[in-house]
């Protein structure tokens, strides 16, 4: 019920977007519903954030709600250092390209952001890399410097050959998996602030945070300069990130939680 509360607020700054505003209203007040009548009836609830378990009591003060992680197999993401200071400017985002946090993040990216950085570095390029892209899309898909590529095999090639990955979403909940498979991947990240809501990284030590446009694209070309602060930068960024998810998301860390949680329940029910 969060994320389509968040849609419809960010719908209805735009006039042209009041339709979808009405129809995530609309949603929202039945998941509302919904989601408090599940609450009430599990023996417990897991949220994926301690933002989303707080959305959660406000529906249902007596559940039984634990966090318990989006988790990550961090040997399955081989560490992509930096790269070069000369290299390619090469900006990337991955995601579900149908998934409407997603639209609006590359949008709102494309059009307010990427201009500023190509102002300074006109041949930043710009990978919306994810399965089924929204004809939404099309009018960012022949700007200098983006590229769209629809399903890939893989990210892993397209993770080894960013310079930064860039999170720009403005709504959604939970927490957000591109952001872990960035961080085990040791990437130089900028994300807005909803863009990690979930993970407790803090600016400057995992990543750069910035949620207006001008303070997004200071951030990315920050990391972007040809020199050696800005190449020790992003390095140092990129293996605190994945020391982070190792310490806190690898599977190994997150399955205890569920044991615990399964445990109290039948622990509750056998009485």
């Amino acid at each position: 019920y969060l994320l389509q509360k968040r849609n419809a607020m960010t719908d209805l700054r735009t006039p042209a977007r009041w339709p979808a505003a009405l129809y995530s209203l609309v949603q929202w007040r039945k998941l509302v519903r919904y989601e408090r009548a599940i609450c009430q009836t599990a023996n417990a609830v897991a949220a994926v954030s301690d933002a989303d378990r707080q959305a959660l009591r406000q529906l249902d003060g007596a559940a039984n709600i634990h966090v318990v992680s989006n988790g990550i197999n961090m040997d399955e993401y081989p560490v992509h250092p930096a790269a070069p200071a000369k290299a390619e400017a090469r900006l990337l985002f991955t995601g579900k390209m149908d998934y409407r946090p997603n639209i609006d993040a590359v949008l709102w990216f494309c059009r307010h952001v990427l201009p500023l950085i190509q102002r300074q570095f006109p041949s930043a390029t710009f990978q919306i890399v994810g399965m089924n892209p929204h004809p939404r899309l099309d009018e960012i898909r022949h700007m200098p410097g983006v590229e769209i590529t629809g399903a890939v095999a893989s990210i892993q090639p397209y993770m080894q050959a960013a310079t930064v990955y860039v999170i720009p979403l403005r709504v959604g909940g939970g927490t957000r998996f591109k952001a872990l498979e960035a961080m085990a991947s040791g990437k130089a990240i900028v994300s807005t602030r909803l863009g990690v809501e979930g993970i407790p990284v803090q600016h400057e030590q995992e990543l750069l945070l910035a949620d207006t446009p001008s303070e997004f694209a200071a951030a990315v070309m920050r990391l972007l300069q040809d020199n050696a602060t800005s190449t020790t930068l992003a390095a140092q960024l990129g293996q605190s990130a994945r020391a982070f998810a190792a310490a806190h998301y690898d599977w190994q860390q997150i399955t205890p939680l569920f044991e615990d949680m399964y445990a109290q329940v039948r622990r509750q029910t056998m009485r």
